[in-house]
């Protein structure tokens, strides 16, 4: 339970605020009308990023038994489910549900909003999280980060 408490205390505080309550202040939860297809391809980008982060979550607190809280982080490197194809699915998932915002509201901000997390983020997993997944977990790292692609899979 308590595993449970602080991974929902995380959500609600990072990818809540990145992915849900600065898009929404940045619009000021209007924006204009969208096309069809636009609208479309941001509710689709909304609940694919939201079911991406949702089961990259419960399988570092179910397998990992950790948060993606860096000081809390899992104590088992995490390479089932979507990990098995990207290294940071979490990222893709929260970056997914930005972009479907753009989409639902049409914000040009927006997307100049995503582009800059997109930014920070791979700044962070380069120059932080690589080094401390490195440190951690060694040989089983290497052998992981030389599998899987950090952002897209490799084609093989």
């Amino acid at each position: 339970m308590q595993l449970f408490v602080k991974n929902l205390l995380f959500t609600i505080l990072v990818p809540g605020t990145v992915a849900v309550y600065i898009p929404l202040i940045i619009t000021h939860g209007t924006g204009i009308t969208p096309s069809l297809p636009l609208l479309v391809i941001g509710i689709l980008l909304l609940v694919t990023g939201a079911t991406t982060y949702l089961w990259t979550l419960w399988d570092f607190a179910s397998f990992g038994r950790g948060t993606p809280l860096p000081i809390d982080a899992p104590r088992k490197l995490v390479v089932r489910g979507l990990y098995r194809y990207t290294r940071n699915p979490m990222y893709m998932g929260v970056i997914m549900l930005i972009l479907g915002w753009v989409g639902v509201f049409a914000d040009g901000w927006l997307l100049v909003y995503a582009l800059g997390v997109m930014v920070a983020v791979h700044l962070f997993v380069v120059g932080y999280e690589e080094p401390r997944l490195k440190k951690l977990f060694g040989q089983e790292y290497e052998t992981y980060r030389a599998a899987v692609g950090r952002w897209l899979p490799h084609i093989r």
